[in-house]
């Protein structure tokens, strides 16, 4: 991975479909540098389907995590980012909290996300998986390309150079 999203925004901030992320999210996985294909779930204070997705062979791809930018529990912890750094996903995005921080950072993937929390989910079976979700001013839509470093997230309808 030899990008910078600097470097992106430089070249592509004026083309279609390339979105920029507002800044407010904190890198917590062992890798600060990722990117990969978008596959998406809504999880409201629930990570139910959180687990179910990243059970799933990743591929390289990134979980974006809609928790409606909740503060109240955490929707990924330490087994979720060891699950997915076995699976072979690139990394996780939360609009929400996670918890055992230093175990997650001790992964092998990316994770960004607004805070921590020691509070687990709820676990109802809530959400939806692979919809649109929108929260820091990006649509991010399943099959779209999401590159992320220590500067930020930005979003892409195709590969970028």
């Amino acid at each position: 991975m030899d990008f910078k999203t600097a470097d992106l925004c430089d070249t592509h901030s004026g083309t279609a479909h390339f979105q920029v992320a507002e800044p407010g999210f904190v890198d917590y996985g062992g890798r600060t540098t990722f990117s990969g294909l978008i596959s998406t779930v809504r999880a409201p204070e629930d990570n139910s389907l959180v687990r179910k997705a990243l059970e799933e062979p990743g591929a390289g791809r990134v979980l974006v995590v809609d928790g409606g930018g909740s503060r109240r529990c955490a929707l990924v912890g330490d087994q979720l980012a060891l699950l997915a750094q076995q699976n072979g996903w690139a990394g996780i995005i939360v609009n929400g909290c996670i918890r055992d921080s230093e175990e997650v950072g001790r992964t092998a993937i990316g994770v960004k996300a607004l805070g921590t929390h020691p509070l687990k989910s709820s676990k109802r079976n809530e959400g939806q998986r692979d919809t649109e979700v929108r929260f820091a001013g990006v649509i991010f839509k399943p099959g779209h390309r999401l590159y992320a470093d220590a500067d930020g997230i930005v979003t892409s309808e195709s590969a970028l150079d």
